[in-house]
């Protein structure tokens, strides 16, 4: 028997799925809107362990280091390290050369530099800091070497120019725990 060859097949291409018909529209389907409730926006967290940068053992950088996330450095670094509004954490095989400014700074490794913290510097009992600190709170564990001048400062308060007061007197303080 003869059968036309412009004409589909009478039997659909897959034998569990129905025949579709065929459109030869010039505008797309529109999809079918279905009636959910509206879902809240997650709130949005500034500090997650994933927005970490790490520099590891092996690396060394000079220069400026910026960014809008948080840094574990674990190599070396030698210049300036400018992290507002995040928290910079020198490792244990950190050795940092540089002034560092960020919202919290955390010592495990050896620092030679200047520290301005909006909120905290932690200089933990392997910690090593020479140089001046400038923080709204501060914590050294026994332990850890410190040498150099601390500034403690209340949170915002800075001259109409964004940078920080700095009053007459300032400390100097060396300790070895």
């Amino acid at each position: 028997m003869w059968k036309p060859t412009n004409q589909p097949p009478s039997t659909p291409a897959r034998p569990n799925e129905p025949e579709r018909p065929v459109m030869h529209t010039s505008t797309p389907p529109t999809p079918p809107v279905s009636e959910s409730p509206a879902v809240p926006a997650r709130p949005v967290t500034t500090a997650t362990t994933a927005d970490q940068a790490t520099i590891g053992k092996s690396l060394v950088i000079k220069g400026e280091v910026t960014g809008s996330e948080s840094l574990y450095i674990d190599g070396r670094v030698e210049g300036s390290i400018n992290l507002a509004g995040n928290r910079v954490t020198v490792g244990r095989n950190g050795v940092v050369s540089a002034n560092i400014n960020a919202r919290e700074i955390v010592v495990l490794g050896k620092v030679r530099g200047n520290l301005t913290a909006s909120d905290r510097v932690d200089i933990r009992s392997d910690g090593s800091l020479t140089g001046d600190v400038v923080a709204a709170r501060i914590s050294i564990e026994d332990g850890a070497f410190f040498k150099g001048g601390i500034d403690i400062r209340k949170g915002g308060q800075q001259k109409p120019n964004g940078e920080e007061v700095k009053p007459a007197g300032t400390e100097a303080v060396a300790a070895r725990a």
